[in-house]
């Protein structure tokens, strides 16, 4: 039996305060969606009754924040996460393990902070895939907009003035990976290929899945996808085709850019772009993609 957050008939403000949403994740990921969370809720509550909520599927897990959400509030029995970057999958790995999930916990609340100590960890060969988590998560919160992508910069003035200080609250990263550990029965998560896995999927009726690529098509998109993502390529026009040959009901996000409604038009997919910030706090819009976009607007 799916559980959910009561449905509010409510509209949705033009633009989310995050600090509304709680905060599940363990990562500053660029790209996040925890600003897309309340419009992730509407859209499952709105068409549970359509659709079978068996299986949520995130294929481009990245920060995991839309698969914690479905979990942790009941919005689906199982939920599959897929991350390509090894990275950010040695994280999920830790985490969802019951022998290394509390190891992750304390090694972050025991480091002590200093650009010595961060240079010294950053430096390091990890030995094995937990050693892998804890320098992952040190990195995404003591560099420059949580950037994991080669060639990124330690923090140096921070909020406040607080250097390094300024992203690392141990107290609050250790809960979050512990309470991810609560979700280890109804979590999957898998290091591979978000594209494989739709193909894979791509005849499940009962699945619902949320397609978040973190890459971009062209133009100075691309550019920053480049910056910001280890794997920063993916063939557009063959993620459409997967999408359009899902037999269960799906929610895409894209830049509002012309090739993205392109794509759209040629599989018949409706979209509506709603606002959100950027990591500068600057408004643009961002694109939503499925069959139906009615519950978006009508509750």
């Amino acid at each position: 039996m799916i559980q959910g957050t009561l449905f509010q008939d409510a509209p949705l403000p033009k633009v989310i305060n995050v600090a509304s949403v709680p905060q599940r994740s363990p990562f500053r990921y660029p790209g996040g969606k925890t600003w897309l969370v309340p419009y992730v809720r509407r859209w499952l509550l709105s068409t549970q009754h359509l659709h079978p909520r068996t299986l949520f599927i995130e294929p481009f897990a990245g920060g995991g924040i839309i698969s914690l959400t479905v979990v942790a509030e009941r919005l689906a029995e199982h939920v599959v996460m897929v991350e390509l970057d090894a990275d950010v999958a040695a994280v999920w790995q830790t985490a969802l393990d019951k022998e290394t999930n509390e190891w992750l916990a304390c090694r972050i609340t025991s480091f002590e902070v200093s650009y010595d100590n961060v240079r010294a960890v950053l430096a390091e060969t990890p030995r094995d895939t937990h050693e892998r988590a804890f320098q992952t998560i040190v990195k995404n919160r003591m560099v420059h907009g949580g950037i994991l992508a080669p060639g990124s910069g330690l923090i140096k003035q921070g909020e406040n003035g607080r250097g390094l200080h300024s992203r690392w609250y141990p107290e609050t990263l250790a809960r979050r990976i512990r309470a991810i550990a609560a979700y280890r029965d109804r979590m999957t998560f898998i290091h591979g290929d978000g594209l494989e896995l739709l193909a894979a999927y791509q005849k499940e009726i009962s699945a619902t899945f949320f397609i978040d690529p973190p890459y971009t098509v062209e133009g100075k998109g691309k550019k920053a996808g480049k910056r910001l993502y280890a794997h920063h390529t993916l063939d557009h026009p063959y993620l459409f085709l997967l999408a359009a040959q899902l037999h269960g009901d799906f929610l895409m996000t894209y830049d509002d850019a012309s090739p993205v409604h392109t794509l759209a038009q040629q599989h018949g997919f409706a979209t509506h772009a709603i606002p959100m910030k950027n990591t500068h706090h600057a408004k643009q819009d961002e694109l939503l993609i499925s069959r139906d976009l009615a519950w978006v607007s009508q509750p």
